[in-house]
């Protein structure tokens, strides 16, 4: 039989599914102006011919046949939270409902008695029915969802006050989410079938012949599909020689370091045995992680960097706003460091806060076997006093039965989604744990050092206090029951245990089976925080203070005038590939017609295995002058003050998130599809989701030439970086 083409599969979905969805170009740029007296526009898809897919922002209410002439649209709005990606302790993701209504006509005319109309919520399987609230023609918002697949039903009803939908249904609509179908049909394309049939004698060249790749574990929770297991990456693989003396790696320690201090520094190969498996890692100083530097603000110390590694390599001190010449860039601000070289660098610590360190070459290799550390800027009254302080690198790492996965020697695989690991890390061990007193103060300072994961962290029971963030606290703080962190992000939370026993840390999100078009939920336990039993006093009014910082609400006050202005540059963060696989070609055709916003696990791990950067590009895109990347030539000066906005390009091949890191600056996430964000925080790091545009305030304040980047690592590996250029003096705070 003839098989459908992907976009006639396309269409019947659509039709099935009775809505019309708006495409990206709608939402995020021509409705940022709309007011709620105009009538909302259509959320129509593009033309099946070109990109234009639903958005997962926006859909269209559908009239039933007696409400004809109605026009009714439900926007997904950012909720209140100091993260950019919003979700409930189980991974899934929170939106307010703002739904916009023209048309509606005198409930009456849907029968005697009714006198207004109703919003409610349901799941597709209708098992729950939730009120939403009363709606009218306008612009109202009714409420929050936070369901992976849902319908929203309006109904005339006989008053506002009933708790049970039984009136007339005027409108309905299903979440974009729905649209997401099984891929059945696509799996059995005659090139999936035909490539199925060579499995059993190319799985065995891969494995018996010399070619020491080894295929990557699946999901555990999902089936793969036919032709994934001929494939392979391009290029030679690549892991850590088992050769000469390799010293075990030693516990991390913290080295205590005052202005004028010289840190002797080395990066070389250590052994260690995570979940009863002895591996070849690198370490610095032997340590895995590397060892913590604790700093005062202010200080200015000496690095001796000695390279002990195969690989060049050079030490970037992320976030830190120090000499341009010392940011550890290769190519950019210094030669690579060769094995058995040397390299001296001079880092100011101008800003309190947690920092990290780590390479800048080929860091999706030597960042992912261990080669990173925290420094933690501390001065007087930046943060007062708490019963007990924990640093935390949570990570992850890729194993089988034989050990760590291979890498691209010649090329970064993995180069379409990233490479997610399946062992969970916190400071290098996969059981973190941390011993306190029952009524103690805790303050937990975070930092995800992974190569693509977002890690969702909570202590089930137990609200967290979110203090500071990246390079600065925020100008209030906040509860939380959940932190969502991306690579290369900093949170410093605090949290009160009232209870004896176990608590643990887990981290919980939805994947997504591509092939079923289903969500389901993983959990990890990374550890546990063990509460002993102890007499103590409990002001409950001091713990559930928020504190205002008003010493970085002054600071920001000299900003607030370039809140409104408009935006003076625009990325576009999106994708090319050429040369893939047909059948991941094929088989990722339908997956635009819903991405999730964040994608929080490696639910395709062999289709990404086997992606290289020389298929896959991933792109900057300056939108007034369309140059890409390395070819974007931005130049300020010091003390200009920039607005930036980022928009991720929801119609990519495969969209996904984007930690966009900005070297050497601060800026501050001014507003998140259109939503302004009312607790302002210094970051040099914000996670973007598909599909979203975010408005920074860039304070240049550093001169040199300095990279923005995407953090996840082999995402920076096929090319998604640029270079901006600072002219003058530096006007940053306590530069020596």
């Amino acid at each position: 039989p003839v098989m459908p083409s992907t976009l006639q599969l396309h269409f019947l979905m659509l039709a099935f599914a009775g809505l019309a969805f708006c495409s990206n170009r709608s939402y995020a740029q021509e409705d940022r102006s709309r007011t709620s007296s105009q009538t909302p526009e259509p959320c129509e898809i593009g033309p099946l011919t070109e990109a234009g897919y639903p958005n997962i922002y926006c859909f269209d209410l559908i009239p039933t046949p007696q409400a004809r002439g109605v026009v009714g649209r439900v926007d997904l709005l950012r909720p209140e939270s100091p993260f950019t990606v919003a979700v409930d302790r189980d991974g899934m993701h929170r939106y307010r409902i703002k739904i916009d209504l023209e048309n509606l006509p005198d409930p009456a005319t849907f029968g005697v008695g009714y006198e207004t109309y109703i919003a409610w919520l349901t799941t597709p399987e209708l098992r729950l029915v939730a009120k939403l609230g009363e709606v009218k023609n306008g612009s109202q918002v009714v409420g929050e969802v936070s369901l992976n697949k849902y319908i929203i039903l309006i109904s005339a009803e006989e008053n506002s006050a009933v708790e049970q939908r039984s009136g007339k249904l005027v409108l309905r609509a299903l979440s974009p989410s729905s649209l997401m179908e099984a891929h059945d049909l696509a799996i059995l394309s005659p090139v999936a079938v035909l490539r199925s049939a060579d499995i059993q004698n190319e799985n065995t060249m891969h494995h018996n012949h010399g070619d020491q790749w080894r295929m990557p574990p699946g999901h555990p929770d999902i089936q793969m599909a036919p032709g994934m297991h001929s494939l392979k990456p391009q290029g030679r693989p690549y892991l850590p020689s088992d050769t000469g003396q390799i010293p075990l790696a030693s516990e991390q320690e913290t080295v205590s370091l005052s202005d004028g201090d010289t840190l002797r520094l080395s990066t070389g190969r250590v052994r260690k045995s995570i979940n009863e498996k002895e591996l070849i890692l690198f370490g610095f100083n032997g340590q895995f992680p590397g060892p913590r530097l604790d700093v005062d603000k202010g200080a200015t110390i000496t690095v001796e960097f000695y390279n002990g590694l195969d690989w060049p390599t050079a030490i970037h001190w992320h976030g830190i706003r120090l000499d341009n010449q010392f940011d550890g860039v290769p190519g950019l601000t210094q030669e690579p460091v060769q094995q058995g070289e040397t390299f001296t660098y001079k880092i100011v610590f101008p800003d309190a806060g947690i920092y990290w360190y780590h390479p800048h070459h080929r860091e999706d290799i030597q960042q992912d076997l261990g080669l990173y550390g925290n420094m933690l800027v501390d001065s007087e009254g930046f943060l007062d006093e708490v019963e007990v302080e924990d640093v935390l690198l949570i990570d992850d790492i890729l194993l089988d039965e034989s050990g760590v996965i291979a890498y691209g020697r010649d090329e970064a695989n993995f180069a379409l989604m990233g490479r997610f690991g399946n062992t969970i890390l916190v400071n290098g061990d996969p059981a973190y744990s941390l011993d306190v007193k029952q009524g103690n103060r805790v303050r937990l300072f975070l930092t995800n050092t992974s190569n693509t994961r977002v890690f969702n962290l909570s202590l089930p029971g137990l609200a967290m206090k979110v203090i500071a963030s990246d390079v600065s606290k925020y100008e209030r703080e906040s509860w939380v029951e959940n932190v969502v962190i991306a690579p290369a992000e900093r949170y410093v939370v605090e949290l009160q245990f009232t209870t004896a026993g176990n608590v643990p840390l887990v981290n919980r999100v939805q994947g997504i089976n591509h092939l079923s078009g289903v969500f389901f939920q993983e959990s990890d336990t990374l550890g546990f925080v063990n509460v002993e039993a102890s007499e103590y006093s409990f002001d409950e009014a001091e713990h559930l203070a928020l504190e205002e910082n008003v010493d970085v609400v002054a600071d920001i006050d000299d900003y607030r005038d370039f809140f409104d202005v408009p935006p003076e540059k625009e990325l576009l963060l999106t994708l090319e590939v050429e040369g893939l696989d047909p059948v991941v070609s094929q088989l990722m055709q339908l997956d635009p017609v819903f991405f999730n916003p964040v994608e929080w696990s490696g639910t395709m791990q062999m289709m990404n295995w086997q992606s290289s950067t020389s298929q896959v590009r991933w792109i900057l895109r300056d939108r007034k002058t369309g140059e890409d990347n390395a070819d974007i030539a931005w130049s300020f000066e010091t003390s200009d003050v920039v607005k930036i906005r980022l928009h991720n390009d929801r119609d990519a091949f495969h969209a996904m998130q984007h930690p966009l890191h900005l070297h050497g600056q601060r800026f501050l996430v001014l507003e998140q599809d259109g939503v302004r964000n009312t607790n302002l925080v210094w970051k040099d790091t914000i996670l973007l989701p598909v599909g979203s545009t975010a408005d920074i305030l860039l304070d240049v304040s550093n001169p040199g030439k300095w990279m923005i980047h995407c953090h996840i690592a082999e995402h920076l590996e096929a090319g998604m970086k640029m270079v901006f250029t600072v002219d003058g003096e530096s006007t940053v705070p306590n530069h020596k």
